[in-house]
């Protein structure tokens, strides 16, 4: 199976009409699966490092029922958009490409929810541009409020520097412990893997007082191995005290976000509305 075909076979369990959209800017071209009534409040999902947009498909048909979502391919990633353009290699050029891709969708201000590393992007954009943004999900966030774990970076580093799709599958069966992570989520993250893209950000932690400008809702997978989970929560408690923090007890870093829509989605609906 290819990497395209993978793609389309991952977005074919979202289950409603998904728009494929293109917006063009500097940077190249980038792709959006967008759902949902065209005049719906917009949310826009930013996937983890490695995952692409398709990894939402238990998340946004839920919030279509509601909203215009928009999951985006990141730049700097595998996926449908490709870096043609000028490079990023800085925070500040991530956040502009995504202000372009919000005006090229023709968006003011939205929701943005992000995993992992696209919840760190979410995060420094909501940062930098608070007007931009309505409200700030964020998903098991990594280099935020804390570093990752020592263990989790070497047990990572295989599948980094040689990238395949068994080691992709090893690590995500190793981090996921046993939980039932969709054999598609899996085909398409080593696909990914494999393919050449545009080398991601190095990330940059936001101060202590840049994290106290922030009222997030932040979900916690409380049986992550990327960092500690009861560590993130204080901190967030700490630096973020009106933010809003949901624990889910089952979730591992990478079951998110496809799996426990049935816990997730109610607390997304709610804290968007």
């Amino acid at each position: 199976m290819s990497f395209q075909d993978a793609y389309d076979a991952l977005l074919e369990h979202w289950g409603v009409p998904v728009e494929q959209l293109e917006v063009a800017d500097e940077f190249g071209t980038t792709h959006v699966n967008a759902c949902g009534p065209v005049d719906g409040a917009p949310v826009v999902l930013l996937p983890g490092h490695g995952a692409t947009s398709p990894v939402w498909f238990t998340v946004a048909p839920g919030l279509a029922e509601q909203y215009r979502v928009y999951a985006i391919d990141l730049i700097v990633d595998a996926g449908r958009s490709t870096n043609t353009g000028r490079k990023p290699k800085t925070p500040g050029d991530l956040h502009l490409w995504l202000t372009n891709v919000l005006d090229g969708l023709g968006i003011d201000r939205a929701a943005l929810c992000g995993h992992s590393y696209g919840a760190w992007i979410a995060l420094t954009y909501s940062i930098a541009h608070p007007d931009r943004v309505r409200r700030l999900a964020l998903l098991d966030p990594t280099d935020t409020y804390l570093g990752l774990r020592v263990p989790y970076i070497l047990r990572a580093l295989p599948s980094l520097l040689r990238p395949s799709q068994k080691r992709t599958a090893s690590f995500l069966h190793w981090e996921t412990q046993g939980l039932p992570l969709a054999p598609e989520v899996i085909k398409l993250a080593g696909l990914a893997a494999e393919r050449p893209s545009t080398p991601f950000v190095r990330t940059k932690r936001p101060t202590d007082d840049q994290l106290r400008t922030v009222t997030p809702l932040v979900v916690i997978a409380d049986r992550s191995k990327s960092h500690n989970p009861t560590q993130l929560a204080h901190r967030v408690a700490t630096l973020s005290p009106t933010a809003t923090v949901v624990h889910l007890p089952q979730a591992t870093h990478h079951s998110l976000p496809s799996l426990h829509a049935a816990d997730l989605l109610p607390e997304l609906q709610k804290y968007l509305a």
